[in-house]
Formats: structure tokens, C-alpha cells, sequence
């Protein structure tokens, strides 16, 4: 079997704004199960940069170690990458965005990756608001390790093995909002129509945006008693809206009243359908986010969508208050001034 895409490009495929194809955008073919549901979330990064119209190359990709962590081999090619060891992607990350603030940085884990070993490193980068979209390809099981459940398995749920989960599960988009992340998102990677727009949103948003995405492990835990499995999560989700995500352009106003529905038509002519959230929820109040979170999980929904963002938040360069040029760009004679310059800062220390 050859796992060698074509390189044939059909002259009719449509194009984005710099020209390329949508095959552009991604990599050789995965080597994961058959109907894993990473691949379907890679689909949704590749058709999210694609509409996005982002040069690959001002893309860097970074994961850890796990069956998500091998899906960025699968996407973005021709953009920059770094696989790093077990739950230490976000420390990677984070100094990648601390020396190139340039670049546009698409974090992949998966839920042993972040919720067990990693977890230290994942508080710290929500902590630090580092500029990236971390996404966690969630499975509630170690598919490389044949099928352990993980930190993020409900309990009670019941995978390939046959034994019901015993402990309590970590809900990381919870977690994200108790941690004070700016931007959290649930998707499911067999809902692309709805993980499409997160995904664009994600990488727009000026710090860290998480998206924990389900996703179903065909191999060792989609059986009908999982709660991670393919099945019961068609069965129980409950989405927050049904929306769309637009480049920022000049200013389109429109007045929905709660709970219900109207078309809006965009810059490009476009119709954009919009559903008004109803009473009671808002996705700008951290705590309204977290008790809608508590409310799905009590009745064994699982809520997908926007589910938090915080529009103000300070990003790390924000925060360090660091100097418009990229730090890997600054040259010899800003990085070492001289023995005058140090002089005058040891002084303006006494």
C-alpha cells in the first residue's frame, strides 16, 4: 500500500486569496485508523487556514506525544513544525512565541498529553496567555498504549475493555475557564460545519484559545457505553449557537432578539445566519460559561461551541510589554550595547 498523496493540482480547483489550492494546505496521507476522529479534525485545520488565506510558511505547528500529537505530519506541510516529548509542548511553544511573536502557532495535544502528564505545563500556558490556538484532540483514552482510559474519561463509561471507568473525569474546557483562559471552546471533530468556525476563531484570537474537541477512537473506545464515543455524542450534544466567523472588515450591525434566528449578509454579499442565544447564557461572563458547563455535564450533555471569550485580555508580549520587533530578529547591537549601557542600567538600579 502506498501512502503517497498525488501532486496532480486540477486547474479547476478554486483558489484562495494567495492563490493556492486547498490541497496546499495539506500534508501526506495519515496513518492513523481508518475513521479516527483526528483526521477529521485535521480536515477542519486545513479548510480553516485555507479559508483563512494564511502563508503556510508564517505557520509553526507544535504537539507532543500521542496519537494527536502525529496529526500535524498530516497538515501544513510547507509550514514550520516541532514534535516535542510527552506534556511539554506548551513550554516549546512558549518560547517560540516569546522569540518570534510573527508567526501564527497551532498547538496540538491530546487528553493524556494535557490532562495527565502535561497538565502542570497546560495551567502555565493559560497562566501566561501565550498567543496560540491549543487544540486537544480528546478521546478519553491512550490509543498508543492500546486503549487505557485516560484522565478525561467520564465515570462509568465503558471502552474495549469492558471495565467501567472508576474515577472522576477532568473537564479541561472547565478547567480552562477556572484557570482564567480567554478563549474556550468545545467542538466535536464529527460536527466540521461548527469546527471550522471555531478553528478560524481560535488562531484570530489575540492570545490563548482552546479547543477541546471530542474525538472518537475507532479502535479501542467507540463502543455505545463510552461517552466518547462517535455515537453518544451525536446523541447528546446540545450546541451553545449556530454561527460563522468573519475577518474583521468595517462595522456590520444587526439586533437579534434572544432566542431567535436572522439573516445577515456580509461584506463579500454573502448571507450569514444568525441564532440569538437565549436568556441566560453569556459567553463574555466567565460565570455564566462555567455554570452552563455544570448544567450540560449534570444532565450528560456534552455543550460544543463558543463557550467563553474574553476580548480584553493581555497577551504575553502585552504583559512582558516586549518591543515590536521580533526578539529572534534583534541584532547584535540592541542585544549587546556595550559595557557603557550596562554601566548606566547597573546605576539606575542603585
Amino acid at each position: 500500500m502506498s501512502f503517497k498523496r498525488p501532486t496532480f493540482r486540477h486547474p479547476a480547483s478554486a483558489t484562495n486569496a494567495l492563490g493556492f489550492q486547498k490541497k496546499d494546505y495539506e500534508g501526506p496521507l495519515s496513518t492513523l485508523c481508518a475513521g479516527c476522529g483526528h483526521d477529521s479534525i485535521s480536515s477542519a485545520i486545513i479548510q480553516a487556514c485555507f479559508e483563512l488565506s494564511l502563508p503556510p510558511h508564517r505557520v509553526a505547528k507544535i504537539s507532543g506525544i500521542g496519537c494527536s500529537s502525529k496529526t500535524p505530519t498530516y497538515f501544513l506541510s510547507q509550514s514550520h513544525g516541532f514534535n516535542t516529548v510527552h506534556g511539554r509542548m506548551p513550554s516549546v511553544a512558549t518560547g517560540a512565541v516569546l522569540a518570534n511573536k510573527d508567526l501564527i502557532y497551532i498547538g496540538v495535544s491530546g487528553d493524556g498529553d494535557s490532562a495527565s502528564i502535561g497538565m502542570g505545563q497546560f495551567a502555565h500556558v493559560i497562566r501566561r496567555n501565550i498567543n496560540m490556538i491549543y487544540i486537544v484532540m480528546n478521546n478519553g483514552c491512550y490509543g498508543l498504549t492500546k486503549g487505557q482510559d485516560s484522565a478525561t474519561a467520564d465515570p462509568g463509561s465503558i471502552g474495549k475493555a469492558g471495565v467501567a471507568t472508576m474515577f472522576g473525569a477532568i473537564d479541561l474546557a472547565g478547567l480552562a475557564l477556572e484557570l482564567g483562559a480567554g478563549f474556550v471552546a468545545r467542538g466535536f471533530s464529527g460536527d466540521k460545519d461548527q469546527l471550522v468556525p471555531l478553528i478560524k476563531a481560535g488562531i484570530n484570537y489575540n492570545g490563548f484559545a482552546l479547543i477541546d474537541v471530542l474525538s472518537p477512537c475507532v479502535t479501542f473506545n467507540n463502543t455505545a457505553t463510552s461517552t466518547k464515543s462517535y455515537s453518544y455524542n451525536r446523541d447528546h450534544m446540545d450546541a451553545t449557537a449556530i454561527a460563522d466567523f468573519v475577518p474583521p472588515r468595517e462595522t456590520i450591525e444587526a439586533h437579534v432578539e434572544p432566542g431567535k434566528e436572522k439573516d445577515i449578509q456580509m461584506h463579500d454579499g454573502s448571507l450569514i445566519h444568525l441564532q440569538s442565544l437565549a436568556d441566560g447564557w453569556d459567553p463574555t461572563d466567565r460565570l455564566s460559561a462555567k455554570q452552563a458547563i455544570h448544567k450540560a455535564n449534570e444532565r450528560g450533555e456534552v455543550l460544543t461551541g463558543l463557550l467563553y471569550m474574553d476580548k480584553a485580555a493581555p497577551e504575553i508580549h502585552t504583559i512582558l510589554n516586549t518591543v515590536d520587533t521580533p526578539l529572534n530578529a534583534l541584532g547584535q547591537e540592541v542585544l549587546l550595547p556595550g559595557a557603557v549601557a550596562l554601566a548606566e542600567i547597573n546605576a539606575s538600579l542603585r
